[in-house]
This record gives structure tokens, sequence and C-alpha cells, in this order.
């Protein structure tokens, strides 16, 4: 448990879907955790797994399907070095003639090793899921679930993960 915080729920995982609002077009999704800032409410995020829908197999074109959960609004799909971004993942497909494509994907760690106590906390009350397809025929779409738990923190340290989250996006 991070120094600070006390757990007030048992692990929950909650599930959520998004689907790009035309073919490959940047799309996000907010999802809403229903903390209370007047208890100084927290969600300490144990695990995240995203599932892409797969890219379309298209000849002598490269696609791609990519998504991301951040704590903070995006308007670009943000990258592991983006400081509030806490899972990617990319599903590609390189291409070249019919018979020579090579499927390909490329994720963060989704379920941490068990050293780590918890890899993020979600001060606000939102998450944000985006996804982004490149050289689709069809609209893509990814579905996850984010495993956590529910936290409440001292003054202080409440006061820092807010300002820390809302100042790093």
């Amino acid at each position: 448990m991070p120094a600070g915080l006390k757990q007030t729920s048992s692990v929950v995982p909650i599930g959520f879907s998004v689907s790009e609002s035309g073919a490959n077009t940047f799309t996000q999704g907010s999802i809403d955790l229903n903390l209370s800032p007047l208890d100084r409410e927290v969600f300490v995020i144990l695990a995240i797994n995203l599932d892409n829908d797969f890219p379309d197999g298209v000849a002598n074109t490269d696609t791609q399907v990519r998504s991301a959960l951040t704590t903070t609004s995006q308007t670009a799909m943000p990258t592991l070095g983006d400081a509030n971004c806490m899972a990617r993942t990319t599903n590609a497909i390189i291409a070249g003639g019919v018979g020579e494509m090579v499927s390909m994907t490329q994720q963060a760690l989704e379920t941490p090793p068990s050293t780590l106590e918890y890899i993020g906390i979600i001060a606000t009350n939102d998450f944000f899921v985006q996804v982004e397809g490149t050289a689709n025929a069809g609209a893509k779409g990814v579905a996850g679930k984010l495993y956590g738990y529910r936290a409440v923190a001292t003054a202080d340290i409440y006061a820092a993960l807010v300002q820390s989250e809302v100042l790093s996006a």
C-alpha cells in the first residue's frame, strides 16, 4: 500500500470499450470512476489489459490499430513517454504483396511483475481510453479492463496527486 493511502475497497475490475467515430480517426472515451473528491478518494491501478480489434489486411498497405489508457484527456495518440499514459498497445500488419503480410503486436507490460505495489494512481474522477487506426477500411475499437482499488489519501498526498495529474496533462 502506498504511504498516505488507506485502501477502502477490494480489487475491482472496470471494463470499457471505445470505437473509432470513423475509420482511421483518433477517438477518445472517458470512463467515470465516481470518485469522491470531498473524501479525497483515489483509484490505485494494479493492472491494465487492452485488447485492440485486428487491423485490416490490405495488399501493399501497412495497417494498424493503436490504443492507450491515460489519466488525463488527450488530443492525439499518447506514447508511454507521456506522464499520464498508463498503458499503450499497437497491432499492425506490415504488408507486401498478397501472401506477404506479417502481423505484429507491440504493447506495454499489461500485468506488472509481483514486485510492484501498483502501476499508477488516478486522483481525478475519470480515466481516458484512446483508439486510432491507420489505413483500415472500417472503424476499429479497443476493449479492456482496468484493475485496482479505491483508497482515501491524506490531505497533503491528495493535493499533490491531483496537482501532479492536472499539471502534467
